[in-house]
């Protein structure tokens, strides 16, 4: 795995799409479960997938896990969730990511499968405020909140580099 700026990966996927089509998938990390949400084939629409256990013992296994999502998906890359502004000040979660991240990488499952960080300050407390008027059973409510977690820092991303990359196309 490799990691690259935000536009560096949607623009890879462009023009991969030129050639075949590719997707990317949101990571909402957290410390017992990792939510997933894949983009539709044109990269504008972000769906929730699943939600993978994330122990610090089967890393191996979700990286064979990510690593049959990119075959069956045709994934290009990963936009992995993380506190970007407070990234530079050694918050905790930030870290939690790219420990993540490196142990992902370190199993050389994925090699070849780009990533890059997104913002996803408040999109698991988002998704808990709307899910409050439910009465779900905690481990529903935990899985839910993880993959729509993802799918919130997806669609921001796609959002994002849809709108950059039209932007610069009109110019």
């Amino acid at each position: 795995m490799r990691y690259v700026k935000p536009l560096s990966l949607f623009q890879d996927v462009l023009m991969a799409c030129t050639k075949k089509k590719g997707r990317l998938l949101g990571l909402d990390v957290g410390d017992k479960y990792v939510g997933l949400a894949v983009s539709d084939s044109s990269n504008k629409i972000a769906s929730p997938l699943s939600v993978l256990l994330r122990k610090k013992t089967n890393i191996d296994l979700m990286a064979t896990d990510l690593q049959s999502l990119v075959s069956e998906f045709s994934l290009l890359g990963f936009v992995v969730g993380c506190p970007l502004d407070r990234f530079r000040g050694g918050n905790p979660e930030a870290v939690q990511m790219k420990v993540f991240i490196d142990e992902l990488s370190k199993t050389g499952k994925l090699d070849g499968v780009c990533y890059t960080y997104w913002e996803e300050t408040f999109t698991s407390k988002n998704v808990e405020l709307l899910l409050q008027p439910l009465t779900l059973h905690p481990v529903a409510a935990k899985t839910i909140v993880d993959k729509f977690a993802a799918m919130g820092i997806l669609q921001g991303y796609l959002d994002y580099a849809n709108k950059k990359q039209r932007s610069e196309s009109s110019e």
